[in-house]
């Protein structure tokens, strides 16, 4: 397998799991994040397996983002498969009472850090008219639910920012695709409860929710479909999950 991946928090959850079973599967990877001691520790694992690239930066950092990947060497720049996986949800607020950094770094990682990675990538793959382009949404993309505006508004760019590249580069033969995830156990809800690991834990409590690996097999099998076939909206639930506010739990 020649094709190169390019991950965008590839540190945890979904991004770590894409990154461990492409890995598995031959995929050359670069894999992206701010927790420079989890990229070595995953390089560490994954190369054994594949050759691996890693790129430490904030996706939110424009200047950061366009000097790494504009410094790739030759053998590593040529990116076939782009996964904006990088994401986070600050606060669980009702609006009028929500903080406004947590506003700007949703907005700034969800919304600009997928603009800056894609700004990077994309035009590569436009000048060889070939590339797939996977973009992590959300339910909340899709739906409104209370006490998640800003983070909800922020899914719905993405989902915006996704069919209007889908459209831009039809004739340039590029596949691109969103996933929107409902409850994922991952290190998201101990990020939006601020490190309250109790909250987190009830977020998921009386039911089996997603794992990030999951959805990396949903990945996997996505970018494996023929060069004709492109997969251009998923929206994947646990079983308990019927929306974005209803799910049903065993008491």
């Amino acid at each position: 397998m020649n094709h190169t991946v390019f991950i965008t928090g590839a540190t945890s959850g979904i991004g770590e799991a894409t990154a461990r079973i492409l890995a598995s599967r031959g995929y050359r990877l670069v894999i992206c994040g701010r927790r420079i001691e989890r990229l070595q520790t995953l390089q560490k694992e994954l190369e054994k397996l594949t050759s691996i690239y890693t790129l430490n930066f904030d996706v939110s950092d424009k200047r950061s983002v366009l000097e790494s990947i504009n410094k790739l060497p030759s053998e590593w720049n040529r990116i076939d498969i782009l996964i904006n996986n990088a994401g986070n949800a600050h606060g669980f607020d009702l609006f009028h009472e929500s903080n406004m950094d947590d506003w700007e770094a949703m907005i700034d990682i969800n919304v600009k850090g997928l603009l800056y990675v894609s700004k990077a990538i994309i035009p590569g793959m436009v000048e060889r008219r070939k590339g797939h382009i996977i973009n992590i949404g959300s339910i909340a993309g899709k739906e409104v639910y209370p006490r998640g505006s800003v983070y909800c508004a922020s899914k719905h760019a993405v989902d915006a920012i996704n069919n209007g590249m889908r459209l831009d580069l039809n004739a340039y033969g590029i596949k691109v695709t969103e996933i929107n995830p409902g409850m994922v156990e991952t290190e998201f809800s101990l990020v939006r409860f601020k490190g309250d690991s109790e909250k987190a834990r009830n977020t998921y409590k009386g039911l089996k929710p997603l794992t990030g690996n999951d959805v990396a097999e949903i990945i996997l099998f996505i970018i494996s479909r023929p060069d004709h076939v492109n997969i251009s909206d998923v929206i994947v639930f646990p079983t308990a999950q019927a929306s974005a506010t209803i799910v049903h739990r065993e008491k």
